[in-house]
């Protein structure tokens, strides 16, 4: 009866401890599929945002010829952005593929907005029907883009708050959840999703 009691005493809090620890990973690794998965969605719209790009360009391209540098940054700015983002799609959540990613995005909003700001000289840019077209899907583009990145930096706060929490941080630690990083704005040109007025 004695050694009963006493392997129950050793048992019960091995098991508690054990169950504590298996709950605690599984959860973490839940909360890191979850933030990788949204950033998976900011991957779609981003990718979709990329390929409208080319069109736009080749659109303006017939229109404003005398504009070629404006042209070459927007189509070099794409390029950088999306090899950004296809880096950041290997390692969601890494603070260096992040921050290249959110940097790309800056310069690319800011070429984008200098073409919109070019295109508003020429009338029969702003009246073409293609040209009208491109820029609607691409402000839908941007404001999907806009909620897919508010779903992902909401998904990284819950694991990084699950993640430091006592005493789930001695899991995280012992089993290398390292913090991820927010998809943060650096521009405060890039707040806003390029405006379209061809009106």
């Amino acid at each position: 009866m004695i050694k009963l009691i006493i392997v129950l005493i050793v048992l019960v809090p091995l098991v508690l401890i054990v169950g504590f620890l298996v709950s605690a990973y599984n959860r973490l690794v839940s909360l890191r599929n979850r933030f990788q998965n949204a950033f998976a969605q900011i991957d779609v719209q981003l990718k979709r945002r990329y390929d409208l790009i080319p069109n736009l360009v080749e659109t303006a391209k017939g229109y404003i010829k005398h504009e070629r540098g404006t042209l070459e940054a927007v189509t070099a700015a794409r390029n950088l952005a999306a090899s950004a983002n296809a880096r950041a799609a290997q390692r969601p959540g890494d603070e260096a593929a992040m921050k290249e990613l959110s940097g790309a995005e800056a310069a690319l909003a800011g070429t984008l907005s200098r073409l919109l700001a070019v295109a508003e000289a020429y009338p029969d840019l702003k009246a073409n029907q293609t040209m009208l077209s491109l820029m609607e899907e691409l402000t839908s583009t941007e404001n999907k883009v806009a909620f897919a990145r508010q779903a992902y930096n909401d998904a990284v706060m819950v694991y990084n708050t699950g993640r430091e929490v006592f005493p789930t941080n001695l899991v995280a630690g012992a089993f290398n959840f390292t913090r991820a990083e927010l998809f943060v704005i650096e521009s405060p040109a890039e707040k806003q999703a390029p405006k379209v007025s061809f009106a």
